[in-house]
């Protein structure tokens, strides 16, 4: 029990530094180590760890990320960036084209993929035009966490809780669409009001701004598998099942090869999800799980409340992330009814505009954006996630008191 305490806390003190210190360990390396440590000193066996890792999750992931990669690899995320930047309107109004393509889209597709391939076309259209490209850096950034909140695909800890709830896709949306368009409201409203002077300054277009060229056969075949995959979600065919034959109809393409679609496929999240599959699942199979419920319990606490999950959420999400947050909670918090599912999808999804740590999206941002030149700090970001997050919290909060 100690081994697996210690191997715990050493992931998960990971989680939220980002690496060991003194190493180039980084998350997912940290999830493996501690997977293999455990395995190795006999905490689990092969057959534990196969049992603890949530397959149909990882698959149905794997096959939303394939549907996204084509559309990536057919230039579309390119092409949006450089419309909402070519776009004969005000700054105001770019902002809000931002807040609106970014949230859609990453309702639909994995959030981390749309503002990976859209940061670099989009800074470069804003440059173009002489406007700052913080504002709407971070508008990227939280609508996609916003928008992503809204379905049972739009995030890796969405997927995660839809698979072990069974949740209906359409029902999720109707439970967590709400909060997840308030939040994108606010998310328009609060960079706006933070950044009204840049935004106010006006636009000078300094260049013409090329719009790339796209594979419309390539896009026309994404829309379609997406079009299909809905309307798969609308019958009783299990989620896997749906997403696989969307994913192998995907690799049939006489102009994109196999290696290419793979190779945009993030095979680091789906490790880290194993790995922390495996370690969760050690902590509560060592009842080191029932011991945290039950030090909750008699403190006052009923771990399943909404508000010991908005105060989980808040603080996980901004400090070992998302997604291990999600994937520890539900390893301790077993049985969850479908409300509070509903609730612990949205909460933490938004938890994660609080600070740039909160959310792989707001990261990738970030470091796109250094890699094109644009330094943006947390100073940046906090000035407008706190308020964004504060208020699209309370609402979500709301919300799902009411609906109870």
């Amino acid at each position: 029990m100690h081994l697996v305490l210690a191997v715990f806390l050493a992931v998960y003190v990971g989680m939220a530094l980002g690496r060991w210190p003194g190493l180039r360990i980084d998350r997912t390396g940290i999830a493996i180590l501690g997977a293999v440590v455990l395995y190795a000193a006999g905490a689990v066996d092969g057959s534990q760890a196969l049992h603890a890792i949530d397959f149909p999750t990882l698959i149905v992931l794997f096959g939303l990320m394939m549907l996204s990669a084509q559309y990536a690899a057919c230039g579309f995320y390119d092409w949006c960036s450089a419309r909402i930047a070519a776009a004969r309107a005000s700054p105001v109004a770019i902002l809000g084209l931002t807040v609106l393509v970014a949230g859609i889209l990453s309702a639909i597709l994995a959030n981390d993929v749309v503002v990976f391939a859209m940061t670099p076309m989009l800074i470069s259209g804003l440059l173009r035009r002489g406007l700052d490209p913080r504002p709407y850096l971070i508008a990227l950034a939280a609508a996609s966490n916003a928008g992503s909140a809204a379905t049972v695909i739009g995030n890796p800890q969405n997927i995660l809780i839809g698979q072990l709830g069974g949740l209906d896709f359409w029902t999720f949306l109707g439970a967590c669409g709400p909060p997840a368009a308030f939040g994108l409201v606010m998310v328009f409203a609060v960079v706006a009001l933070v950044w009204r002077r840049q935004l106010g300054a006006g636009s000078d277009r300094r260049a013409p701004i090329e719009i790339p060229p796209v594979d419309r056969l390539g896009i026309g075949k994404a829309a379609l598998a997406t079009i299909a995959l809905l309307a798969m979600f609308t019958t009783p065919l299990p989620h896997v099942t749906g997403v696989l034959i969307v994913a192998a109809v995907l690799l049939v393409s006489r102009r994109l090869a196999t290696r290419e679609i793979l190779g945009l496929v993030d095979w680091q999240l789906l490790v880290l999800f194993a790995g922390l599959f495996v370690v969760t699942a050690a902590f509560a199979e060592a009842g080191l799980a029932a011991g945290t419920l039950a030090a909750l319990t008699a403190a006052g606490i009923d771990p399943h409340g909404l508000p010991a999950l908005a105060s989980l959420t808040l603080v996980g999400s901004n400090t070992i992330g998302n997604v291990p947050t999600v994937v520890l909670l539900l390893a301790v918090l077993e049985d969850l009814p479908a409300e509070s599912l509903y609730a612990l999808a949205a909460l933490s999804t938004l938890a994660g505009n609080l600070l740039i740590v909160g959310s792989l999206a707001n990261i990738i941002v970030v470091e796109r954006a250094r890699q094109c030149g644009v330094a943006l700090g947390f100073g940046e970001h906090a000035r407008c996630g706190i308020p964004i997050t504060v208020l699209s919290f309370a609402a979500a909060l709301a919300w799902f008191a009411w609906r109870a």
